[in-house]
């Protein structure tokens, strides 16, 4: 007997038992024939997750391997991700999720009716990924403290963290950060079938108070203090494809979806699922949590300096807007996409500023009837003045691109705009900052007076050598320098710069063509790049259809400037294309 299935577009996505019963000679027998697995189709045009292109079905369904888009908005780095939608036991892994996840949003999951609808699927799962009292799928350490778990940016791949949270009786892993949450939640969506990505943005705002403000205070040193805002220097969320029936849409959309728990004024939670364009057109009333999704990339920097007297002081200042630069893989390419203009219109124009004002009167009910004029005024009191309205102009240009073990080489360009003499005092500083925009120590102080002539162009060589920032990166690998100008002397003037330290890379050879089920040769080798000892080298392969599991290799000691190499040995156990991920952890990084 050859039996075939056909499910409704609309049917329930999950594991089913198909049973037959025969009636033969007044006897009746059960046989049961199997089991199969429904999830919804987006090749099928009449389901709600339908994307009509191959070539995104391709990359945002079928692909197994990711890149994730991390550093600052001057200096974007990456580094790739295994999703493994397609490993041994995930779809279970996903359904499991499902199951745990069902009481957040129905109360009860007894009819299970709610699983045909991709928009409350997406978000039980995004409430799983962190927002879970007890069951999430992955925690994220308190104050930067990860010592009683893994390390956040040591994940290659969300195969490891999905079976064991299985296998460790659905508890929360222990420790992961936005991107490996935002990949997770990727992995499990395309596992169910519905199209989904990875999203970066760049200069992230978190404000409990002000949703469209965020403030960074500094002392007269140029010191970061931490303030109750942040501003994040990436984040990372998911974008899911669905037609969204509760808005009456007919075609599928990107839809934002972010599961990491964000501070809101009201407690942290999760975010979406939130139409995009709902976002760009300020219609913060149409969806969940546009006001949140909004903010996250309209948001206004403002800098302050803090004085003994506890007074505030605005900065001159150039700040770098919020959410100018969002970005994601490209289909079918190794390159990042820039996607900031699915999220808001040109930063000026026209249509930027109506949806601007349609979503500040939305956020602030006292604006409910206020003029655009009235809007802009309010707004501009708010802003730092620019460094130009003192007669300044200065920035910080990178003279080089350092890796960890070299010195920070930058050029302190300043340029008088008036035609007199000006006479400056400043403050230089730099310190560590986290992804998050928590400061940590700061390690580097100087002062240093500076005359400029009418309008005089000077380039300062500044350098900070491994020997000051080396003993306080660890994990984290951006700094902050900042240069303000001393108060008493005039205007309270700043300058910053963000700066990325590259890890050195690892670097992977076959010495074998692999084949399927035949024994392939790799060698792995990292060349330590200090000239100090690097302690507690550990080396962790990872690759889907290559290794069933995370594979460690112990390295022990590296001396100084030593290279170390290994051979390994793995048997290639599915077709496709694979990719061997080699990452590199000391006591340093």
């Amino acid at each position: 007997i050859s039996i075939s299935v056909f499910p409704p577009s609309n049917a329930c996505i999950g594991r089913y038992i198909l049973n037959m019963q025969i009636t033969s000679c007044g006897h009746t027998y059960q046989r049961c024939l199997g089991d199969f697995y429904v999830l919804f189709n987006p090749w099928c045009a009449d389901d709600p997750v339908y994307m009509d292109n191959q070539a995104h079905r391709e990359e945002y369904v079928l692909n197994e391997h990711g890149i994730l888009y991390e550093g600052v908005h001057k200096h974007i780095t990456s580094r790739p991700w295994h999703f493994g939608q397609f490993e041994d036991g995930i779809l279970d892994i996903c359904l499991k999720i499902l199951d745990m996840g069902a009481s957040y949003h129905h109360g009860s999951d007894r009819d299970h009716c709610w699983r045909n609808d991709p928009v409350h699927v997406s978000m039980v799962v995004n409430h799983m990924i962190s927002s879970h009292t007890t069951n999430s799928i992955m925690k994220i350490p308190e104050n930067n403290d990860y010592l009683k778990g893994t390390k956040p940016f040591s994940w290659n791949g969300s195969v490891p963290i999905l079976q064991q949270w299985y296998n460790g009786r659905c508890r929360p892993v222990r420790y992961g950060y936005c991107g490996s949450l935002a990949s997770v939640m990727c992995t499990v969506m395309r596992c169910l079938g519905i199209p989904s990505r990875v999203v970066t943005n760049f200069c992230f705002p978190c404000s409990t108070e002000n949703p469209l403000g965020v403030n960074e205070i500094f002392d007269c040193t140029g010191k970061n203090l931490c303030g109750k805002d942040k501003l994040w220097r990436y984040h990372c969320w998911n974008e899911s494809w669905m037609a969204r029936r509760d808005l009456n849409q007919c075609c599928g959309d990107w839809q934002c979806l972010d599961p990491t728990p964000l501070e809101t004024g009201r407690g942290s939670a999760c975010s979406g699922p939130t139409w995009v364009r709902s976002i760009r057109e300020g219609e913060l009333d149409l969806d969940y949590d546009g006001h949140h999704m909004f903010s996250r990339v309209n948001s206004n920097y403002v800098g302050w300096l803090s004085q003994n007297n506890a007074k505030k002081t605005k900065f001159f200042c150039d700040a770098w807007p919020c959410g100018q630069h969002l970005i994601t893989k490209s289909v079918g390419s190794e390159q990042f996409e820039d996607i900031t203009g699915a999220y808001k219109y040109e930063l000026g124009s026209v249509k930027n500023k109506e949806a601007y004002y349609r979503a500040y009167r939305r956020i602030h009910p006292g604006y409910c009837n206020a003029s655009n004029c009235h809007i802009d005024r309010e707004l501009s009191s708010l802003k730092n003045p620019f460094l130009s309205d003192s007669g300044i102009n200065m920035r910080l240009k990178m003279a080089n691109c350092p890796m960890y073990g070299e010195d920070v080489q930058l050029h302190w360009l300043l340029e008088n705009l008036r035609n007199e003499n000006k006479n400056l005092k400043f403050n230089l500083c730099a310190q560590i900052i986290t992804y998050s925009g928590c400061p940590m120590d700061q390690f580097w102080k100087d002062s240093v007076n500076i005359t400029l002539g009418p309008r005089e162009v000077k380039k300062i060589p500044l350098c900070i050598s491994y020997s000051q920032y080396g003993p306080y990166l660890c994990d984290h690998n951006i700094m902050k320098v900042v240069a303000v100008s001393d108060p008493e002397c005039g205007e309270a003037l700043m300058v910053s710069r963000d700066i990325v330290i590259n890890r050195p890379p690892v670097i992977v050879k076959l010495l074998s063509q692999p084949r399927l089920k035949v024994p392939c040769t790799a060698e792995i080798s990292f060349c330590n790049p200090l000239q100090e000892d690097m302690k507690n080298c550990v080396m962790t392969l990872e690759g889907c259809g290559l290794f069933k599991e995370p594979m460690t290799i112990d390295l022990g000691t590296l001396a100084a400037n030593q290279q170390a190499r290994t051979i390994v040995e793995f048997t290639p156990y599915r077709l496709g294309s694979h990719r061997l991920l080699a990452n590199f952890g000391c006591h340093k990084f």
